[in-house]
């Protein structure tokens, strides 16, 4: 380490100096398999060279050209978007440079649309208990994440707060269309004891991320939020950043049920861990709501940088091209069906859960009680540090209060026979660390 101390806090982890595929390769040449893919982003696979000459071509001919500026790479981009992923009824786009910025547009943009069209009183936004949005101020404030936090507390922005769906740990004796009525309810009761006319939206992920660790909602939940959406004047952001572009096995993840968003956030699969980049996507009410009243939709200085659309354009088109949205949804299918034969009745693991090629483990002390283990065991880091050691790179997931969660996300290239030895790699990773403890 030189004099110049980075990362800022200083971890552990190995120098990597190339991938291709499914694996990271370190400094003495060892293979890491990625199954993570990265921080649940990489979709096409690592090494991709048409990627790569694609965004040098956009850096050559362009280098850098202030968002506003149409470019051949960014009408590119919003050409294979339209053609190809989003549905009909999103029709204007705003790019950034990452999901927290995205995320933090699509806050804004809701507040503008209603003050566009004259519902002043709606400053409120509403975010849930378990959640990650990004790391500004006002993303790190609506998420319901307090590891993540720590030290910022006391300058936080205020935002509402709703309880995300988590079965494993819900009231018993409801079923899942109950179960959504349950959750939705609280939401209903939260927003009419503020004011439903002083909410101006309301921000969560349709399958949550990797703070909960791949928390699927019961089946009545998404639909009843949307009508609740509606019937009281709320916008409704769906935060795509980790779940978009085929990672559940559908192109969004909201598609697993018969609902649309007002505004649509994505990132990480859209240009597939090969440049930074986010997007939001809007539905023409609230795009024209705030044309229509002269508001600025302020671009970050590296938002759609021309080589970053280049690389996305790459990304989708070989999404496209491969299949690579039904191959995550089979090998999801078989990376489940490996996980519950593995985990099912496994003492310290209480649940297998997630869609597609988004999944997780919780990792408990008592399955019978759903018991967690004392904070100060960092489990979640054991874990994932003895599948480094093996060869296997696993995501921590989890907020602090939801723990030892360990998430897998890798590249939608993975082979069945790399599944297998994720799986295995990850049993005898969580057996090891719990012996190492007893």
């Amino acid at each position: 380490m030189g004099r110049l101390s980075w990362p800022f806090v200083p971890g552990s982890f190995p120098i990597i100096t190339r991938a291709e595929g499914a694996y990271l390769y370190d400094d003495t040449g060892r293979p890491i398999l990625d199954a993570a893919g990265g921080a649940v982003v990489t979709n096409v696979g690592h090494g991709r060279a048409r990627v790569a000459e694609a965004m040098a071509r956009a850096a050559k001919q362009v280098s850098y050209v202030v968002p506003p500026f149409p470019t051949p790479e960014r009408l590119a981009l919003v050409d294979r978007l339209a053609n190809d992923w989003l549905p009909e009824n999103l029709t204007r786009a705003h790019f950034t440079s990452g999901g927290t910025e995205a995320n933090e547009a699509a806050m804004k943009l809701a507040l503008q649309f209603q003050q566009a069209v004259g519902e002043s009183q709606r400053t409120k936004l509403v975010g849930r208990s378990i959640s990650y949005h990004g790391t500004t101020l006002a993303t790190a404030a609506i998420s319901g994440h307090p590891l993540r936090r720590r030290g910022l507390e006391s300058a936080l922005p205020q935002y509402l707060e709703v309880p995300t769906p988590y079965p494993l740990r819900a009231p018993e004796g409801l079923n899942s269309d109950l179960l959504g009525s349950f959750y939705v309810d609280q939401m209903r009761a939260l927003i009419e004891a503020e004011g439903a006319d002083t909410i101006a939206g309301f921000i969560a992920e349709p399958i949550t991320g990797s703070s909960g660790g791949a928390i699927v909602p019961p089946e009545g939940y998404w639909p009843k939020v949307r009508a609740l959406c509606d019937e009281l004047g709320i916008i409704l952001i769906l935060d795509e950043v980790m779940t978009g572009f085929g990672r559940t096995g559908l192109d969004f993840g909201y598609q697993h049920w018969p609902i649309q968003p007002d505004i649509l956030v994505a990132g990480k699969g859209l240009a597939g861990g090969y440049a930074p980049l986010g997007g939001v996507f809007t539905s023409e009410r609230v795009g024209a709501a705030i044309e229509s009243a002269g508001y600025q939709v302020m671009f970050n200085t590296f938002g759609a940088h021309p080589s970053a659309c280049a690389a996305a354009v790459e990304v989708l088109s070989i999404m496209t091209e491969e299949s690579l949205v039904k191959t995550a949804s089979d090998a999801g299918d078989y990376l489940h069906a490996q996980l519950q034969a593995a985990f099912c009745d496994h003492p310290y693991v209480a649940e297998v859960r997630g869609r597609g090629l988004l999944a997780a483990i919780e990792v408990v002390s008592s399955r019978v009680d759903l018991a967690c283990f004392d904070t100060e065991r960092s489990v979640t880091s054991q874990i994932v540090a003895e599948g480094l050691a093996r060869g296997v790179f696993f995501y921590a997931g989890g907020t602090g209060q939801v723990r030892d969660v360990i998430c897998v996300g890798p590249p939608f290239t993975i082979s069945r026979d790399q599944i297998d030895h994720l799986v295995a790699t990850l049993k005898a990773s969580v057996d090891t660390v719990i012996e190492r403890m007893a």
